[in-house]
């Protein structure tokens, strides 16, 4: 079983995130940058995958698929020293700026590249909270897509495999199947990601990292990048420092004086 999981490099959520002046794009520079928190969930599933596979006396392999610059190796790293037996990095100053569309379109000329039966990402990324790309990509593979995942099972007989998983609903969850090849989405109840240990950090400098251009990805330079993005950013304004509060002194008519706030704030 071949596992492809998606990982991105996202800025860190504690950090004070903002947008570029020169290209309203999101400003990555200025903040540390960390492993999209619910791609550390799908890193640890498709590992999980993989050694429930070894165990039944299968085969089994995890290959780590980032776009991204060229600091985003650290996040690949990572993933590698978490377990995963390969990465690939597809690294192109053309693809700065580009949106969720065009990111689809460039992951999956890499992909048509690969060979998996299942590939794996987070729901959501932290940076953008689109929770569309496995969407996305299902639609340019021609595959199926098994989203919000709290629990998957897998299985393999020669070239031929089934992916089934739990869906998360109000009154309880649904089953999931499809045949493989396939695109799964994965919550953060599914697990619990295990930490790299130092055994594990030190493997993961010798594990195989290829590095793509568009160039290399077949990728059309055309379709890519801010100035062809069918989305962008027209204008932005910071936030207003918050101002000083208002006190009301209940003087017997503190109710009136607070229905009349929000009647003029048209709350009620």
């Amino acid at each position: 079983m071949n596992i492809v999981v998606l990982v991105k490099q996202v800025p860190d959520t504690w950090a004070e995130r903002k947008l570029s002046d020169s290209d309203k794009t999101l400003d990555r520079a200025s903040v540390d940058v960390v492993m999209n928190e619910i791609d550390e969930y799908a890193v640890e599933e498709a590992l999980r995958l993989k050694e429930a596979a070894t165990a039944s006396g299968g085969e089994a392999s995890v290959t780590i698929l980032t776009m991204g610059p060229e600091r985003a190796v650290e996040t690949i790293r990572k993933a590698l020293s978490m377990g995963a037996d390969k990465a690939v990095h597809l690294t192109d100053p053309a693809l700065a700026g580009s949106d969720a569309l065009q990111t689809s379109y460039a992951l999956a000329q890499v992909l048509s590249t690969l060979e998996y039966d299942l590939v794996i990402a987070g729901s959501e990324a932290t940076d953008s909270r689109m929770s569309i790309m496995t969407a996305l990509l299902a639609e340019r593979t021609g595959q199926p897509q098994l989203s919000g995942a709290r629990k998957v099972t897998a299985s393999m007989e020669g070239t031929a495999g089934t992916v089934r998983i739990e869906r998360q609903t109000e009154n309880g969850y649904d089953v999931v199947e499809a045949s493989t090849p396939a695109l799964v989405s994965v919550v953060e109840k599914i697990n619990e990601p295990r930490y790299p240990s130092f055994k594990g950090i030190m493997a993961a400098k010798k594990k195989p990292l290829t590095t793509l251009s568009i160039a290399d990805a077949g990728i059309d330079a055309a379709q890519v990048g801010l100035a062809s993005a069918p989305s962008q950013v027209a204008s932005f304004a910071t936030k207003p420092p918050r101002s000083a509060g208002q006190v009301v002194k209940d003087e017997g008519d503190g109710g009136v004086k607070i229905v009349e706030f929000l009647a003029a704030q048209k709350l009620v």
